[in-house]
């Protein structure tokens, strides 16, 4: 009963995390405006993301235009790109992984095939983690050093945006999920697996035992 508890709010976890991942991916405010010195008060608000650049302007129109061109990127850009959607894919992989070594599902009849699947799944939520924390830390970093560097003009300074901040809680709910995952592996949480008796001696009709089973 443990280990079905964890492996449902685990995975719960896991799922939630994962939708996070994809949608910090489409989001386009990865990096915002910043709002300092003579730029406080502006006509238009710049978005960057991942796949777009998009333009808020005051009045409340939005433009957007995708990236041309995929070398033209930076390479944090270039990173995030390839990781963020790399674990979008291994979290769809892990979910199917987990939900075929469920204890609420009959797909695998073997209990102690069933664990470590479930395991491998846990496992793989918690590389899906690792995976979208590199760009997001990568990223924010650049941020903050461009934006106190003296070097860069007041216009070209930028924000850590909301997607970055999603992507920050999708990371830490793909590793609670993912180590609740991995603890309901353990014996003390599954308990002893069921012993297989034997086949009982079938009685004949006279209430003697079968001939058959003796030698």
């Amino acid at each position: 009963m443990l280990a079905a508890c964890l492996e449902f709010l685990g995975l719960a976890l896991c799922v939630t995390g994962s939708l996070l991942v994809m949608v910090a991916c489409g989001l386009p405010m990865w990096k915002v405006t910043a709002f300092i010195d003579s730029n406080i008060v502006v006509a238009q608000t710049i978005w960057d993301g991942l796949w777009m650049s998009c333009v808020v302007q005051s009045t409340g129109q939005m433009q957007c235009k995708s990236h041309d061109s995929v070398l033209a990127l930076t390479q944090d850009l270039q990173t995030a790109r390839a990781l963020t959607v790399i674990s979008a894919v291994l979290g769809v992989v892990a979910l199917t992984v987990t939900i075929a070594g469920a204890q609420c599902t009959n797909c695998i009849k073997d209990e102690p095939l069933k664990a470590k699947v479930v395991h491998a799944g846990g496992v793989i939520y918690i590389i899906c983690a690792l995976f979208v924390l590199v760009p997001l830390c990568w990223m924010a970093n650049n941020i903050i050093v461009d934006f106190h560097d003296p070097q860069v003009p007041s216009s070209k300074k930028r924000e850590i945006g909301a997607a970055i901040y999603i992507g920050w809680a999708a990371t830490a709910l793909l590793l609670v999920g993912g180590t609740l995952l991995c603890c309901s592996f353990s014996q003390g949480v599954r308990g002893s697996y069921p012993i297989k008796y034997a086949p009982t001696k079938s009685i004949t009709t006279n209430g003697d035992f079968d001939k058959k089973h003796y030698v």
